[in-house]
């Protein structure tokens, strides 16, 4: 969950970079071992990422503005990246699908709270409501830092795929509630 690691992952690097977390990163992983865990029927897959969500969305949650933010330190240093307090639009995704996710598969009430901050405050500050799509790029306290919705890091494919996966999870979940 490290952005940088040694080669054979043995020992933490205690630098600037070997604390660096992207929440966007580990969340998103978070999501993917979790599908993988339901996939397989592994519970201890599961369980693995439930925990890196948990670990990382305590992380990488903003408790003074909402959303998640780009860049962290584990120890809680300063972090040298001059990023790391923005809140780009992909990590918003990634944690919407996460928390529904994690919800889905643990009828967790705490999961539902974070699904709910998470949606409410992309689509709050993210979503353009008049012209469509998403703001990329805003500042920590939510409000975009220009207008442009594209480029060549932000095209369609965090978004489309967040609407995509939870539609396919609210299905699931509506199936297993009429299943009883």
């Amino acid at each position: 969950m490290l952005e940088t690691a040694r080669a054979d992952g043995t020992t933490f690097l205690d630098h600037a970079d070997g604390r660096l977390v992207n929440p966007g990163h580990a969340i998103e992983g978070a999501w993917f071992v979790m599908e993988e865990g339901r996939q397989r029927g592994d519970r201890e897959l599961v369980e693995l990422g439930l925990t890196m969500l948990r670990w990382t969305w305590r992380l990488g949650w903003d408790d003074d503005y909402g959303g998640i933010r780009y860049f962290r330190d584990v120890a809680g240093k300063p972090v040298t990246e001059y990023w790391h307090d923005m809140k780009f639009w992909w990590p918003q995704a990634e944690a919407i699908i996460a928390s529904l996710m994690a919800w889905s598969l643990t009828g967790d009430d705490s999961f539902a709270r974070w699904h709910a901050d998470a949606h409410d405050w992309a689509f709050r500050h993210c979503a353009d409501p008049e012209h469509g799509e998403w703001y990329g790029w805003l500042r920590r306290d939510g409000t975009p830092t220009h207008h442009a919705k594209g480029s060549l890091w932000k095209g369609p494919f965090h978004l489309p795929r967040m609407h995509l996966v939870c539609w396919r999870l609210a299905e699931r979940a509506a199936a297993a509630e009429r299943r009883g």
